[in-house]
């Protein structure tokens, strides 16, 4: 109905001129989810939603012995099949301390738990900005709004773009992006050869060249069960890797959603959508959401995004991995033409 519709617009107006996020909402003691959180049911998990199905789990890779030629095989052997199968897997004995881990977390807890007054400088909707603080980046009447609030730092290949990060997580981000690097590097390796290739060859095409972060906050919510702290949703780039150690990330796989439980000390990777494309579909860009589990606590995580730091260069299906059986799917790809098509 038009009058419910322009309701609905005007709540969203109000929540997003505060420019405190759904923060703000629990602080002023809302007991109540408001319409504009309300997801139609058939998005929503059922109340049994497990069903059993929790006992299945993404593949888990271990990396401590990667450089060991017969481990590095099985190794390979492992996340060409999780890649292929799942389009997700957890990594563990990846090299990032554990110590550094619990900082970076703690860091983007300090600063989504900072008085109002504190944030809302880094409040914008203007996207194209290094690093921005926000709450639900696609935000329109159509789309339900999700319960988390996002601190995006954009283009971190560039150390220029540190500093513009808020000082209460700066070193900590930035500590914990020195390792990573580390892990994509790795990755960019291990996946080059688990498609029979090189193993600089990712690295030549520069497909894991830039990382942006988002720093997700769920804080405890009201009416857990009739809201998301994500869409469903695969993500653009090449690959994603994210640090959570709560609950509420489920993946879709073989059309049933999964609980992701999360490995103490583990990374989370997964195929994004411009892997799928280069490798002709073989490896899967596979959909997942994230549900708000009934907690006592809020929750963060922080996903970096890795891709191409060439936004014009076309992208299609690899020709090693084409042939006369197996003919291209996909049609190049600029990745910059690509993102515009989404709001990050």
């Amino acid at each position: 109905m038009p009058g419910l519709d322009h309701e609905l617009e005007e709540e969203m107006k109000k929540f997003d001129e505060t420019k405190a996020g759904v923060k703000g909402l629990v602080d002023s003691g809302v007991t109540k989810l408001p319409r504009m959180f309300k997801h139609p049911p058939e998005d929503l998990p059922s109340p049994n939603h497990n069903n059993g199905i929790s006992n299945r789990q993404v593949p888990v890779i271990d990396l401590e012995d990667v450089e060991d030629s017969e481990m590095r095989s099985k190794i390979i052997n492992d996340l060409r099949k999780a890649a292929e199968e799942w389009g997700f897997f957890q990594i563990v004995n990846h090299s990032v301390p554990l110590g550094v881990m619990d900082d970076v977390l703690k860091g983007i807890r300090r600063f989504h738990e900072q008085p109002q007054e504190a944030k809302e400088v880094w409040y914008s909707r203007d996207f194209t900005k290094k690093v921005n603080f926000v709450s639900n980046a696609e935000f329109k009447v159509s789309l339900p709004a999700c319960w988390r609030d996002t601190l995006s730092c954009k283009v971190l290949e560039d150390e220029h773009n540190f500093e513009a990060i808020p000082e209460i997580c700066r070193a900590e981000i930035k500590e914990y992006m020195k390792y990573l690097v580390q892990v994509k590097d790795k990755l960019s390796k291990l996946i080059s050869e688990s498609l029979g290739l090189s193993s600089d060859y990712l690295d030549n095409l520069r497909c894991f060249e830039s990382r942006s972060l988002a720093c997700h906050y769920y804080p405890v919510c009201p009416e857990p069960h009739l809201t998301l702290g994500g869409h469903k949703h695969s993500d653009l780039g090449f690959i994603t890797l994210l640090l959570r150690a709560s609950e509420g990330l489920q993946v879709l796989h073989q059309n049933v959603w999964i609980d992701i439980h999360p490995v103490e000390g583990a990374l989370l990777a997964n195929v994004s959508d411009m892997l799928q494309i280069i490798t002709n579909g073989k490896f899967k860009s596979a959909e997942h959401r994230v549900i708000i589990p009934p907690t006592l606590d809020a929750l963060t995580s922080i996903a970096c995004f890795i891709g191409t730091d060439d936004l014009q260069k076309p992208y299609g299906p690899l020709k090693e991995l084409i042939s006369e059986n197996n003919p291209p799917i996909y049609k190049e790809v600029v990745f910059g033409e690509y993102v515009k098509r989404y709001k990050l």
